[in-house]
This record gives C-alpha cells, sequence and structure tokens, in this order.
C-alpha cells in the first residue's frame, strides 16, 4: 500500500514543469520538488549569468535527478532567453517562411538545438506551428513560419527533424492554433470565433509535425466554441483528446502553456488550472513563475483531486508515464556531451536573404542617414535581447544619427521637430514594427512623412507598405536590414 502512494506520488510530480528563480544553486524546495519526482523545470533569462554558469546549474539539476527534463524557449529571432550565454543569433520563424528554404530553416534549428546541448538543456519549447493569418493577432505575427498551411508544414519538418538528430526534444505550439485570435492569452481568455471548417486549416500544421516525430506538442490557452463552447483547449478534453489523441494520432508528451497566464490564472486559478488540464489530457502542466509556492499548491490541488476521486488514477499515472518515456530518452545525451559545431553563419544568412524590397529593382544606400526606430514595448514574458535598428546601423555607418523608442514619446511634437532639425539634409529613416497594433507608431510615422515626403518607410515586423521589409526583429534581422539601409543591395 505504501509503495503505491510513492508511486502515485511520484506520478504526481512526474506531471509538473516548474518555473524558479536564482543562476546559482538549487533552491531547497526545487531540490525536495526533483526528489519526489518533479518532470521538469523551465529556466528563463532570470536563471542565465553566462553560458559557465549555466551548464553548472543544469549539471546541478540533473545530478539530483538525471532524468529531470530542462527546458527553455528557443524559438530565435527576438524571442530567446540565452543571451547572455552565447546563443546562436538566427531570425524568427516568419523570415524563414518567406526564404522558405527548409534546408536553410534546418541550419538555424540545429545551431540553436546544438548550442542547447553544449548548456545542458534538454527541451525547446519551439517551434512555433500557429499560422499567423488574422492581421490583428497581437501575440504570434513574426514567431509563425507564415499563414499557409503547407508552408508551415515544411519548416516544421525541418525545424523538428533537425532538433531531434541533435539528440533535443522539440515541442510544436500552440495546439491547435492561436493565429485566429485578436488577444494574447498572457493578458486574459483569447477566443477563436471561426467556425469548425476554418480552424481545421490551423491544425494541419500540427499534423504535419506529429507526423514528423515531434515529441511534444504545447496547448493554447484559447476557447475554440466550434470545438468545445466551454473551455479553452488546454482544459479541453473535446481537443487534447478527441482531437488530438485520436485524430492526430498523437502519443507523446502534451504539456499546456504556463498555467499562471492571465487566461487560466484569473478564470480558473494556477491550481485549479492544473487538476482540469491533466484531466482533460495534458500530461504536464508548466508553472513558470518562480514562487514556488504557486507549483505547490498545483501540486496539491492534484492530489486532493486524486484523493476526492475527481481526478483518475489512471489519467495520472498515463500521464507520468509519458512524461518518463520522454525523459530516458532524451536526458542521456547532455550527460554524455554529445554535441559538435554547428553553423555560426546560418541565422545571419537567413536574415539576409529574407530582407524584401517593395519595388523593382536594387535599393540605393543611405549613409549617414537620420534613423528612427519605433517598435513596441518589450513583452513581459518573452525576452528581448535590447536590439535596436538605429545601433546596427551605427555599427556599419557611425555617421548615422537618429532615435529608437518602444513607447509613445511625452511631447511628439518637440520630437518631430528635433528629428527633422537632425535629418536636414540627410537621408531619412522611418521604421516601424506593428504599427497597426501601436498606434502611436503611426502617428509618429505620418507627423515625420507629412513634413519629409523622401522618407524612406521600413518595416521590421509584418509588412506595412514600407520600402524595405525584415520580417522580424531579432538581432540578426536588424543587421541584414541596416546592411541594404547603408550598403544599398539588389533585392
Amino acid at each position: 500500500m505504501q509503495q503505491h502512494e510513492n508511486d502515485l506520488d511520484e506520478a504526481v510530480h512526474r506531471c509538473l514543469v516548474a518555473g524558479f528563480d536564482g543562476t546559482d544553486g538549487v533552491p531547497h524546495t526545487l531540490k525536495r520538488l526533483i526528489d519526489r519526482g518533479l518532470g521538469g523545470v523551465i529556466l528563463f533569462t532570470r536563471n542565465v549569468r553566462d553560458a559557465d554558469q549555466l551548464r553548472r546549474l543544469t549539471d546541478e539539476l540533473r545530478a539530483l535527478r538525471p532524468d529531470l527534463l530542462v527546458a527553455i524557449d528557443n524559438e530565435g529571432g527576438g524571442i530567446g532567453h540565452l543571451v547572455a550565454a552565447g546563443a546562436p543569433e538566427v531570425p524568427g520563424s516568419y523570415a524563414l517562411g518567406v526564404v522558405d528554404d527548409p534546408d536553410l530553416t534546418a541550419r538555424c534549428a540545429d545551431a540553436l538545438a546544438g548550442h542547447l546541448v553544449s548548456l545542458g538543456i534538454t527541451v525547446s519549447y519551439a517551434p512555433v506551428a500557429d499560422l499567423q493569418h488574422h492581421p490583428d493577432n497581437p501575440i504570434v505575427r513574426t514567431r509563425s513560419f507564415g499563414a499557409e498551411p503547407e508552408l508551415a508544414a515544411r519548416h516544421l519538418r525541418a525545424w523538428i527533424t533537425a532538433t531531434e538528430a541533435r539528440g533535443v526534444a522539440s515541442c510544436a505550439k500552440h495546439f491547435p492554433g492561436h493565429g485566429g485570435t485578436v488577444t494574447d492569452s498572457h493578458h486574459e481568455m483569447a477566443v477563436d470565433p471561426r467556425s469548425y471548417d476554418e480552424i481545421r486549416a490551423d491544425v494541419e500544421p500540427f499534423r504535419a509535425a506529429v507526423d514528423a516525430g515531434v515529441p511534444m506538442l504545447m496547448s493554447a490557452h484559447v476557447v475554440y466554441p466550434a470545438l468545445d463552447p466551454e473551455r479553452p483547449a488546454t482544459l479541453s478534453r473535446r481537443i487534447l483528446n478527441d482531437l488530438l489523441r485520436h485524430d492526430l494520432g498523437f502519443d507523446g508528451v502534451l504539456v499546456s502553456d504556463a498555467l499562471e497566464m492571465k487566461a487560466i490564472a484569473d478564470r480558473y486559478g494556477e491550481a485549479a488550472g492544473a487538476r482540469l488540464a491533466l484531466a482533460a489530457g495534458a500530461d504536464q502542466v508548466i508553472v513558470a513563475v518562480p514562487d514556488l509556492a504557486v507549483t505547490l499548491a498545483c501540486r496539491d490541488a492534484v492530489i486532493e483531486a486524486l484523493r476526492d476521486g475527481m481526478l483518475p488514477e489512471e489519467r495520472v499515472r498515463e500521464a507520468a508515464g509519458r512524461v518518463r518515456k520522454l525523459a530516458e530518452r532524451y536526458a542521456g545525451v547532455v550527460a554524455e556531451g554529445a554535441g559538435g559545431a554547428w553553423d555560426a553563419e546560418a541565422g545571419l544568412d537567413a536574415a539576409r536573404r529574407a530582407v524584401r524590397g517593395a519595388g523593382a529593382g536594387g535599393f540605393p544606400g543611405l549613409p549617414g542617414a537620420c534613423v528612427v526606430d519605433l517598435f513596441p514595448p518589450p513583452h513581459p514574458a518573452l525576452n528581448w535581447g535590447g536590439e535596436d535598428l538605429l545601433s546596427e546601423v551605427r555599427a556599419l555607418d557611425p555617421t548615422a544619427v537618429g532615435v529608437a523608442l518602444n513607447e509613445a514619446p511625452v511631447d511628439q511634437e518637440a520630437l518631430v521637430a528635433g528629428v527633422l532639425r537632425r535629418a536636414a539634409g540627410s537621408p531619412l529613416v522611418v521604421a516601424t514594427s506593428d504599427a497597426g497594433l501601436y498606434p502611436w507608431q503611426a502617428e509618429l510615422r505620418a507627423a515625420l512623412v507629412a513634413v519629409r515626403g523622401d522618407a524612406v518607410r521600413v518595416d521590421t515586423g509584418l509588412p506595412e507598405g514600407g520600402a524595405l521589409c525584415s520580417y522580424g526583429r531579432g538581432k540578426v534581422n536588424l543587421r541584414a536590414l541596416a546592411e541594404v539601409l547603408v550598403g544599398g543591395a539588389a533585392l
């Protein structure tokens, strides 16, 4: 009887992925969770000082439990938590889709995965399989490979295959697709109001990922009334079991998106979310906040649900079995020091090939330009390395001047007047990123263009009518765009 309870307790812990704070040493509470069978940890920028420190930390974690899954969001582009650890610079997925060279996508994915192995990380919560087809979607955008299911499928297969070859577990997200929403589920519940027939196209990239052997999928905190009018996908048995397990035939590990996201936390609470997600068919739930008390509350809610009969014991054991199988498959790679060199130039190559011009022919260089770079503030859940277009231009052309802004100016009139003075007699470049979602960018751009009709408009997100578009704001995206702005190019 005691052994049965111990086995069940370990199974419960296998179903949890915990975030934590600090760069040196493992907190006592986390050690206790790992000792009882914790399935995985998720790392963030807060856990990274440099590559050597991070490898020491992951070694210490794995010494506590050799089959502990050590995970991180590692999509590339401007989204990544390993800048301080020397992460390879690769563009986001949309730029890779624009180039549409699956071999190049594989080279970029291989670089990211090779770096993860060197750091002792076994799970990459990437790639994004969502389709970007709604112009007002605030969260997918250049994280997606594009709007077409077949395009996304090609690049998902390339990414997953390359990551698997490195012995790192990839994770396609966010099932069954976050691209049809106009809400960021980090902030509130998102709803995709489309019909079942319309949603089916978004499911196809996930089907391709499953066919490619992806070992993990991540669910979306999105309500799809055509699939389940009551619960978001993360908590929906209809979506996780009927659609994913039965229709797509996925038998790998299904992990929830982070439970502290407002879509779950505000409506259900993290603890109830953990219980409901496991009951619906999830195998692991992520509690990314560093406050381990939240993870403990989720654990306790699952244990209580088992005692009350609200959560079937066989469901938790099934989930834990999948996690164990995954852990056994990937645990040995970093322990053996597997890896090897990767193509450090793949990302810049991809970013250069992704830059597009609006007109036919080439783009003339604009030395000595005044560059105004406007872009959204950093997302609280996604890392931003601090890169901006002006800095990249000045690295190539020290005579360039300008301003970089990620929020509306306090005095737009004064700012416009100052920019126009500095740009007198010089080319003026006005770059925006998602100006349709951030009206202050559009207003500021319009005020500058109204006086300087010769200003060159540039887009660093999705196309918005500019003369050039980089299709992303990763460091290599901005560097490639700067090369064109300074030196010109045949496009």
